[in-house]
C-alpha cells in the first residue's frame, strides 16, 4: 500500500482519541477526582482532540464498586456531571470489554446518553461475542470500534478471518492494539497495511492503540498512520497501564493540522499528572516493562516487579525466560 500523506500533509480523516482516564485509570483504580476529569475535558476541547475516553462500562456484578473509582463504570450521570450536554465538537467514548460488561442493561440508548462512541475490546477468540455487542450498540445509535487486543500474539490468518467477519458488522473502525508493547515500526506498518486493505473493502476506518514498553508507542502510531490508519490513541504524559501509551503531547505536536494545539495538554501535565506521580501513581517506560515487551508477554509480572520496588533486572529477565519457555 502506498504511503498516505507526508510529514507536511493535513489528513482530514485523522481522529485523535484521548484515552487518559481509561488507560491511565488502570494505574490508580480509576480514582480521579472530578476537577482533574473536568480540566482534562476542557483541555481536550481547546486542543482540538476528537474523542475523550472516560473509562470502562464495567459490570457491577463482576467488579465491586467499592474497589474502584467511578470511571471504572462510567455511569451516564457521572459523565454528564462533567460535560453537561457537551455542546462541543469533542465526542465522548467509553470502553466495554467482552464478557465484563452488562451491555444490554448498562449501555442505554444513545438519545438518552452523553456517550457517542462505544469501544469494544476483545481477544481474537471472542469475536462472536464482540459482534453481538457491536450490533446491540449500533442499534442503540452509537458509533463503535472493535479493539482486538494482544494482536502481537495473534496469527495472521486468524486476524484476516476476524476482520473479514467484522467487516460485515456495523462496526465503524477496526483497532490495532499492541497490548504488550511488543511491536516494532516495521511490524506496525505491515499490520496497518493488512487492516487497511480489509477495512477499505468494507468501508471501515482503522485505529491504533500502542503501548510504550520499548519506547516505540509514538513511532508505531505515526508509522501506522502513514499507511492509512486514522484513529490515533494517546494519553496525557503517556499515562497508562505499565509502560503507558503514546504521549498525547507528542502526537499533537507532530500532526500538522492547525486545529490541534498542544498548549492545553501541557497545562494538564503541569497542573495534574506531575502531581499524580509525586503522589505515588506509577507509569512509564522502565526496564521490567521493556523486558515483557521484548518477550511479547502480558506486563502483569512487570507491574508486580515495579510495585515491589525490585531492582534485580537480570534475575527478572531469567524469571520471564522461564515463564515463557515453561
Amino acid at each position: 500500500m502506498a504511503q498516505k500523506g507526508d510529514l507536511l500533509s493535513v489528513r482530514q480523516d485523522l481522529r485523535v482519541v484521548d484515552a487518559t482516564i481509561r488507560d491511565g485509570g488502570l494505574c490508580n483504580d480509576f480514582r480521579f477526582d472530578d476537577k482533574f476529569v473536568k480540566d482534562l475535558y476542557e483541555a481536550n476541547v481547546k486542543a482540538g482532540v476528537d474523542y475523550m475516553e472516560f473509562g470502562y462500562k464495567a459490570s457491577k456484578e463482576i467488579f465491586d464498586e467499592k474497589d474502584f473509582g467511578k470511571w471504572k463504570f462510567c455511569n451516564d450521570a457521572d459523565i454528564r456531571k462533567i460535560v453537561g450536554d457537551n455542546k462541543t465538537k469533542l465526542k465522548i467514548a467509553v470502553m466495554a470489554d467482552v464478557g465484563r460488561t452488562d451491555f444490554e442493561k448498562d449501555i442505554i440508548p444513545k438519545k438518552d446518553s452523553p456517550i457517542d462512541l462505544i469501544r469494544i475490546a476483545t481477544y481474537i477468540n471472542t469475536i462472536p461475542a464482540a459482534i453481538e455487542m457491536i450490533e446491540d450498540c449500533a442499534k442503540k445509535g452509537y458509533e463503535t470500534t472493535i479493539n482486538i487486543m494482544a494482536v502481537s500474539k495473534a496469527r495472521t490468518e486468524d486476524i484476516v478471518t476476524a476482520l473479514e467477519i467484522l467487516g460485515q458488522s456495523p462496526v465503524n473502525a477496526f483497532y490495532i492494539v499492541d497490548s504488550y508493547g511488543a511491536l516494532y515500526p516495521e511490524e506496525s506498518r505491515k499490520l496497518a497495511e493488512l487492516y487497511c486493505s480489509i477495512a477499505d473493502k468494507y468501508n471501515k476506518a482503522v485505529g491504533i492503540h500502542a503501548h510504550n514498553n520499548q519506547q516505540l508507542a509514538f513511532a508505531n502510531t505515526i508509522e501506522a498512520m502513514t499507511q492509512g490508519v486514522s484513529y490515533l490513541d494517546a494519553t496525557v504524559d503517556g499515562m497508562g497501564r505499565g509502560a503507558g501509551n503514546c504521549a498525547l503531547e507528542l502526537l499533537l505536536g507532530f500532526l500538522k493540522n492547525p486545529k490541534y494545539k498542544v498548549t492545553p495538554i501541557l497545562k494538564i501535565i503541569e497542573e495534574h499528572t506531575h502531581k499524580l506521580k509525586e503522589d505515588g501513581v506509577k507509569w512509564g517506560y522502565d526496564i521490567p516493562y521493556m523486558l515483557t515487551g521484548q518477550f511479547n508477554t502480558h506486563p502483569r509480572p512487570a507491574i508486580s516487579f515495579v510495585k515491589d520496588d525490585r531492582k534485580d533486572y537480570s534475575r527478572f529477565n531469567n524469571e520471564l525466560f522461564d515463564i515463557i519457555n515453561s
